[in-house]
């Protein structure tokens, strides 16, 4: 009160303090082995600044207040300009907005400034990039650090000493040039979907700066050595790591490194002494032996225990720098078999790879809360690894993946510069722009740092230094030797095709024949005998990407971006191009899903109807494939020893190549792929009728049962309890029986099978079979598709099928596990006849999916008077009710 009142009175006589002095700004950085990103930007086009970038760098100089403020440190422009709320990515993707963006913005350079302050007592100050796309010119207080001919190349990191540059007050000004995929060093899209307007160009990953002692530390790089049967000997970890002198006189430093367990009790530590003369860089390398090694497995087969290194090193008694990274003790290998297909090993046991093609965002934002639900997304669904075709996003990707049991098969994209060989003439442009000693020394840096940032992840399977051609020897010798010097441990592989290799690597025992369009459930099973002469994508041999190019979202995603027109359009011009398809390939159209759609269940009478015959399409799509890979694994002649489904997700809302839609919703194609790739599973060979027993698992064996059901549409039972007992063996597959009478049927029929260990039922699997089977004109295939020259007919199921009364009961909340809470909903056919492939949404309480979301199972045919009880589990607590529909049940919704 004392105070307040003198104030006033000063005031009244004129008298005014001065304004408190602003705060000095937090330095970005203040202690030896710190490191930070630049964490926000000024942004603005070149046809908008002061061509004087020199000025435009220095702290203070610039008036950046009509520019993009950017409260992100790490975006391209188009991401930097959604983040900023400039545009929406809901109103661009809908119906065609895309296709009308002025894109000439983006045809001259852009700049990024960034002013930060550091401690005015300072140490060395290094700046390091890891990610710009594709080539820029950075400045610092005034100064050009590097020009565009050496900072080039999405993935090519860099650190400068900026030293002698930096001040207590510091500007950052970082120039991007227009990328042009055939040309530069980017990370592109090919035939995924529309190109970003601005071909991805920009700051995408974090600029860093680190401050150091006299001595700087480079990456740690971790080396296993692991005998098997692994875990039951001492295993050998190799910490190393480059020390660089950054003084003009000689140094002597004291490095220490340790090694903690997963819950942080010390395994370890070392310390050594190193003198490094003026400039001089050398390795610092320590072994530890763990005598009781915890071994990190994928997420079917164990746990994911991580260890920590940590690495020190200190001049004249004060920290000059230090580093740290998670690791596993784990083994992979890989080798091509007698037949010229890559099998995979992980922990000394044959892994077979049952994985998914990943798609960045269009703009590459990184969300790892989105990432981490796709990667629950696809464990729940039972794959096992992810492929990275050029978009290894960031190094929190492989966190992630580490800490979930995801197994990543990373590599380079197709298609662009990064194949720019003389000998492929693939590209969109002949002769291709082949790669001088430039594109070389850019490719060298690229896989320097991209070794750097997986070396040490144990969720990492291999790298594929091609994707659709292979690179040539001098392209191949800097591959490997950056790698190797990387310490990598894990499979090199030329190209993700047979189409040619270089001598130092060998052949990649990868196939990439297709299909990439809609092919019948049979193709999948139909090896020719084992042989899988002339039989494309069948399952045998490593499918490096193929699919029946399914994915298509259900209504409450449709809705959100396409109008009435393009709706209209999916399910009443079926040879129409749709420019939420792949408008610039032969996929631009869904004529021949469609062409099997129609011909299989008939005409669609409604947009209703039509995703219900297309949720029924891709769900036996996805099964078939998942399962015929699952079955041929170890019982084959020709064993099949992976796949990548082509794709996993899409980079925008896409209406085919998906697993689950852009905005997560899992639809058809989502459960026909949970279906078939379950742990342990038992799955119908339409061709032959035979049951095959399969088992993923390394620690599940002994006696199984498999019981056989069929009754037609009308309910009546054809077959009851057909039982088949068998001996299941660890990740193994093996052909068990056929079942009975499915020869001469006349009507479409259902046949439930069901795999039981004792009184637990382990899956449950019901298939709708129609007379004859899809016969395929092998000999006219092509690359993407082979033709079906007779369709089976399951139109009859519209006039046998009588409606079914299903009731829906919604259970209390379970406690939560890993932060999903579960709910039971139970499903009860009171009918006569099969309640045929009823689905199940969660809404909220306007009625909006609920997502992300995991259920047990859905798209689910119940029995007569049968009873179901599945499981849903989700990450809030917005849901409000369930919805119900089916192909002859009638909607519902259930509140809770």
């Amino acid at each position: 009160m004392i105070r307040s009142t003198l104030v006033s009175l000063l005031a009244a006589s004129g008298f005014c303090a001065a304004s408190a002095p602003a705060p000095a700004p937090t330095p970005l950085i203040s202690a030896a082995g710190e490191k930070a990103a630049i964490p926000r930007w000024d942004l603005q086009s070149t046809a908008h600044v002061d061509k004087d970038l020199a000025k435009l760098s220095q702290a203070g100089a610039a008036d950046t207040s009509s520019w993009h403020h950017v409260e992100a440190s790490r975006c391209t422009l188009m991401g930097c300009l959604l983040e900023t709320g400039t545009y929406k990515d809901s109103e661009l993707w809908f119906s065609d907005n895309l296709a009308r963006f002025d894109g000439s913005i983006f045809a001259v350079p852009w700049v990024y400034r960034s002013e930060f302050a550091l401690p005015p007592k300072r140490q060395h100050v290094l700046l390091e990039t890891n990610g710009i796309s594709s080539k820029a010119d950075l400045y610092v207080n005034g100064q050009q650090v590097v020009g565009a001919d050496v900072q080039a190349g999405a993935y090519a990191g860099h650190t400068y000493d900026i030293t002698h540059l930096a001040a207590p007050a510091n500007a950052l000004l970082v120039r991007v040039y227009p990328t042009q995929y055939l040309y530069d060093f980017g990370v592109g899209f090919v035939d995924w979907n529309p190109y970003a307007p601005d071909n991805g160009t920009g700051v995408w990953r974090d600029i860093t700066l680190r401050q150091t002692g006299p001595v700087a530390l480079g990456p740690l790089s971790i080396m296993v050595d692991a005998p098997l049967p692994i875990g039951e000997r001492p295993v050998t970890v190799t910490v190393r790591a480059r020390a660089t002198n950054l003084e003009n006189a000689s140094v002597k430093l004291a490095a220490t490194a340790s090694i903690a367990d997963p819950v942080g009790a010390a395994v370890g530590a070392q310390n050594q002494s190193v003198t490094l003369a003026p400039g001089e860089s050398r390795y610092v390398e320590f072994k530890h032996i763990i005598r009781r090694p915890q071994v990190w497995w994928p997420k079917a087969w164990g746990a994911q225990p991580l260890y920590t290194a940590r690495v020190e090193l200190a001049v004249a008694g004060a920290v000059s720098d230090k580093a740290a990274s998670a690791f596993g003790i784990r083994t992979v290998t890989s080798a091509v078999n007698a037949h010229n297909d890559t099998l995979f090993t992980v922990n000394g046991h044959p892994f077979q790879v049952l994985g998914g093609g990943y798609s960045a965002d269009m703009f590459l934002r990184w969300d790892g809360r989105r990432f981490a639900r796709i990667a629950q997304y696809m464990l729940d669904m039972g794959q096992n690894t992810i492929r990275l075709e050029g978009k290894m996003e960031q190094p929190e990707l492989y966190a992630i993946a580490d800490r979930l049991g995801l197994m990543v098969l990373a590599g380079w994209e197709c298609c662009d510069k990064w194949e720019a060989w003389s000998y492929n003439h693939d590209l969109s442009v002949d002769p291709p722009p082949i790669w001088d000693d430039r594109d070389y020394a850019i490719a060298n840096a690229s896989m320097a740092h991209e070794a750097a940032v997986l070396q040490t992840h144990p969720s990492l399977l291999g790298f594929l230094v091609g994707s659709d051609s292979w690179p040539d020897d001098r392209a191949t010798d800097l591959y490997v030797d950056a790698l190797r010097a990387a310490g990598w441990q894990l499979p090199i592989i030329a190209s993700a095709a047979k189409r040619g290799f270089p001598a130092r690597l060998g052949p990649s025992g990868m196939k990439m024949d297709g299909p990439y369009d809609w092919v019948p459930p049979s193709y999948w099973f139909d090896t020719n005998g084992g042989s899988g002469a002339d039989r494309y994508g069948a399952a045998f041999g490593f499918g490096s990407e193929l699919g029946a190019g399914v994915g298509t979202p259900e209504l409450g995603s449709l809705e959100q971006f396409l109008n009435a027109t393009d709706l209209e359009d999916l399910w009443t011009r079926p040879d129409k191009g749709l420019y939420h398809m792949s408008k610039k390939s032969m996929f631009y159209t869904r004529r021949i899903y469609n062409a099997g759609l129609y011909a299989r269940w008939g005409p669609p009478a409604s947009l209703d109807d039509y995703l219900m015959k297309a949720q029924l399409t891709d769900y036996e799509a996805t099964r078939a494939e998942y399962e015929a890979y699952a079955a041929l694994w170890s019982a084959a002649p020709r064993p099949a020893t992976g796949l990548v489904y082509w794709m996993l997700n899409n980079a925008w809302p896409s209406l085919h190549w998906n697993q689950f839609d852009y905005y997560l919703r899992p639809a058809g194609s989502y459960f026909g792929t949970k279906t078939g790739a379950r742990l342990e599973h038992v799955a119908y060979d339409h061709a032959t009728h035979a049951v095959w027993l399969i088992n993923h698992a390394l620690d599940r064996r002994g006696a199984r049962t498999v019981q056989a059901d069929v009754v037609d549409a009308r309910g009546k039972t054809l077959l009851a309890r057909q039982t088949m007992t068998a001996s299941t063996r660890p990740n193994a597959s093996r052909k068990i029986g056929t079942v009975r009478g499915l020869d001469g049927f006349r009507d479409v029929v259902f046949l439930r099978l069901t795999l039981s260990r004792g009184r637990r039922v382990l899956s449950r699997n019901v298939y709708w079979l129609a007379p004859g089977v899809d016969v395929l004109d092998w000999n006219n295939s092509t690359w993407y598709h082979t033709p079906v020259a007779q369709y089976v007919d399951y139109t009859p199921l519209s006039r046998l099928l009588g409606p079914a009364s299903v009731t829906v009961t919604v259970g209390a909340v379970a406690a939560a596990q890993e932060g999903v809470a579960e709910r039971a909903v139970t499903l009860e056919n009171r009918s006569g006849v099969p309640a045929f492939f009823v689905s199940l949404n969660l809404v909220d309480a306007a009625g909006v999916d609920v997502l992300p979301v995991l259920w047990s199972d859905n798209y689910v045919t119940l029995w007569p008077k049968e009873t179901l009880t599945l499981t849903v589990g989700q990450w809030d607590d917005r849901a409000r009710a369930v919805e119900m529909k089916g192909f002859n049940v009638k909607a519902a919704t259930v509140k809770f």
